[in-house]
C-alpha cells in the first residue's frame, strides 16, 4: 500500500515555508526538512507539479524547480506514469548517522533527539550478571515468549499496585519497549482510516505509527495552561475516535501533568464514545520536586477501556527494550494472538534482567532522580546564557524542556544544526499539522559540560538561521518557574 499525502495536508505541514531565498530553494528546502525529521516518510507519494502548486498559490514552474532540486540532492525519486515519491540520500538515513557519531567520538554532533537516560552503573551491570546464572532455568524450553515470564508480569504487577493502581499478573503483557505495546494496541483496536486521538504537540513516534498503519491522527491542541476538557470532550464526542493516546503525567514534550477532574472527565467521555484510552505512563516516575500526582489516569476507567502502557526506557535504559502493558486478561489474549503471527516475543534473558531491577527499583529510582534534577538545572542554566530570549516553564519531572525559540524557524534550525555539531528535532516533528515552528524539545540527559556545549552550539546555529537583527526578542520575563498545568 501506497502512502499519498494530499496537497492539504502538505500544505498545512509546511506552513510559513517562504522566506527571503527564491521561492523554488525555500519550497525545496521545507520539504527537504520534512523528510529528514520523519514528517514524510520514505516512499511517500506527494502532489503532482500542478495540483501542489494550486494548494500553494504559486506557479507551476516554482514546484518544478523545487521538485528537480529535490530529485538532484537525492530526496525525491520519479516514477513516470506512477508520480513522485519521497526518497532519503544513504548518507542521510539514521543508521549511518549513529555510525557517524560513533566514529567522531567526543568531536561529534551532540544529540538532541534521543530523551532516553544513560544506563544506570553498577546495577544494571549487577542485574545482567545474576540473570545470566538464572538463565539455565529457562535453557530447556523453547525459548518463546508471546506475554512474559511469570515472575516478570508478577514484578510489574507489584510495582504498578504500589504506585496506587491494583493489578493482577494476568492483567499485564511484557512487550519490546512502550511503543511495540502501543503498535499492537493499534493493529488490534483499529481499522485503517480510523481516527486516532492525540494532543498536539506529542510524542512523534506515536504519529509516525498512526501514519504507517493508514489511521487518521485526529490532534487537539494542548494550551499553555494545560488539557482543555472543552476540547477533548467536543473531539471525543463528535468524532468518535476508536482510540486516544494520551500522556497524563510529565507530558512529552511540554512536562505538563493532567489534573485528576480532567482525567475522570475524559474516561467518561471515551467511556460513552466507544473509545479506548491508551495511557503512556512511562515518564510518570520521574517525578523531579516531590510533586503530589493525581491518580492514575487508568484509575479513571473500566480496563476494558483504559489501557496503560510503560516500559523501564526512561526510568533505566531503553537498550533494554524492556516494555508492558495493564490491560483486560481478554485483550491481553487476543493481543497474544496477533502477535504470533508477527513476532517471536520477548528475550528471556532481558525479562530476567529486568525482574532484578525491579528489586533495586526504588535505589536506582532515586539514583536517577537525582542525575535528572541536577542535569535540568544545567540546561536551565545553559539556556539563561547562551538563549536568554528563549521561553519555557521548568517542567516537574519528565526529561526534556519545551523551548519557545521566539520565532518560527524551528524547521530551518534542525537543518543547520548539524552543521555547528548538534542534532535537534524541528518542532513540527512532534505535531501532525505543520505548526510548532516555534519550538524545540531540548532533553536535559546528558552531562551539564556536554550540555553547555550544545546549547552554546545552539545558538550559533539559530543567530546563522535567524540573523542578528531577524529576531524579535520576548520579554525573558516570560519565562514560567514551574507549572503543574
Amino acid at each position: 500500500m501506497i502512502y499519498a499525502i494530499s496537497p492539504a495536508q502538505i500544505r498545512r505541514m509546511l506552513a510559513d515555508w517562504q522566506h527571503e531565498g527564491p521561492a523554488y530553494s525555500d519550497l525545496g528546502k521545507a520539504i527537504r526538512v520534512a523528510v529528514i525529521d520523519g514528517r514524510l516518510p520514505q516512499g511517500t507519494r506527494i502532489p503532482a507539479e500542478r495540483v501542489l502548486a494550486g494548494e500553494l498559490e504559486v506557479s507551476r514552474n516554482t514546484v518544478a524547480a523545487a521538485y528537480r532540486l529535490l530529485r538532484e540532492t537525492g530526496y525525491l525519486a520519479s516514477k513516470q506514469g506512477a508520480g513522485s515519491f519521497v526518497a532519503i540520500p544513504p548518507e542521510k538515513t539514521r543508521r549511518s548517522r549513529v555510525v557517524s557519531w560513533a566514529a567522531s567520538g567526543a568531536a561529534g554532533d551532540i544529540d538532541f533527539t534521543i530523551a532516553t537516560p544513560p544506563g544506570p552503573e553498577p546495577i544494571l551491570s549487577e542485574a545482567t550478571r545474576m540473570a545470566t546464572t538464572d538463565l539455565a532455568r529457562y535453557s530447556g524450553t523453547p525459548g518463546y515468549d508471546l506475554v512474559g515470564i511469570p515472575e516478570l508480569r508478577q514484578a510489574i504487577a507489584d510495582h504498578t499496585s504500589s504506585n496506587g493502581l491494583p493489578t493482577t499478573a494476568d492483567q499485564i503483557m511484557v512487550t519490546s519497549g512502550a511503543h511495540h505495546a502501543w503498535v499492537l494496541l493499534l493493529r488490534l483496536l483499529s481499522r485503517p482510516h480510523d481516527h486516532i486521538l492525540v494532543d498536539s504537540p506529542t510524542y512523534p513516534n506515536t504519529l509516525d505509527s498512526i501514519r504507517a498503519l493508514r489511521r487518521q491522527p485526529l490532534s487537539v491542541g494542548l494550551p499553555e495552561e494545560g488539557w482543555s476538557i472543552d476540547l477533548l470532550d467536543k473531539a471525543i464526542r463528535q468524532m468518535k475516535p476508536a482510540m486516544a493516546y494520551l500522556i497524563p503525567t510529565f507530558h512529552n514534550p511540554t512536562g505538563k501533568i493532567m489534573t485528576g477532574s480532567t482525567r475522570g472527565l475524559i474516561a467518561e467521555a471515551a467511556h460513552a464514545s466507544g473509545t479506548y484510552l491508551v495511557i503512556d505512563e512511562t515518564l510518570s516516575e520521574l517525578s523531579l520536586d516531590g510533586v503530589v500526582l493525581p491518580p492514575a489516569m487508568a484509575s479513571y476507567g473500566s480496563p476494558s477501556w483504559a489501557i496503560t502502557v510503560g516500559s523501564l526506557s526512561k526510568t533505566c535504559w531503553a537498550g533494554l527494550r524492556l516494555g508492558w502493558l495493564r490491560a483486560s486478561p481478554s485483550i491481553i489474549s487476543r493481543l497474544v494472538e496477533l502477535r504470533g503471527a508477527t513476532d517471536a516475543g520477548n528475550p528471556i534473558l532481558t525479562q530476567l534482567v529486568a525482574c532484578h531491577l525491579f528489586k533495586s527499583f526504588r535505589e536506582l529510582l532515586g539514583e536517577r532522580l537525582a542525575m535528572l534534577t541536577k542535569r535540568r538545572q544545567a540546561l536551565i542554566e545553559a539556556l539563561d546564557e547562551y538563549l536568554p530570549d528563549c521561553t519555557f516553564s521548568k517542567p516537574l519531572g519528565g526529561l526534556s524542556l519545551w523551548v519557545d525559540i521566539g520565532d518560527r524557524v524551528s524547521s530551518r534550525l534542525a537543518l543547520a544544526a548539524p552543521e555547528y555539531g548538534v542534532q535537534l528535532l524541528a518542532g513540527p516533528r512532534f505535531g501532525s499539522d505543520g505548526t510548532l515552528e516555534n519550538r524545540i524539545r531540548l532533553p536535559f540527559i546528558h552531562d551539564p559540560g556536554t550540555t553547555d556545549e550544545g546549547v552554546r552550539r545552539i545558538s550559533a546555529a539559530l543567530q546563522s538561521v535567524t540573523g542578528p537583527q531577524g529576531r524579535s526578542r520576548p520579554d525573558a520575563a516570560r519565562r514560567s518557574a514551574a507549572s503543574t498545568a
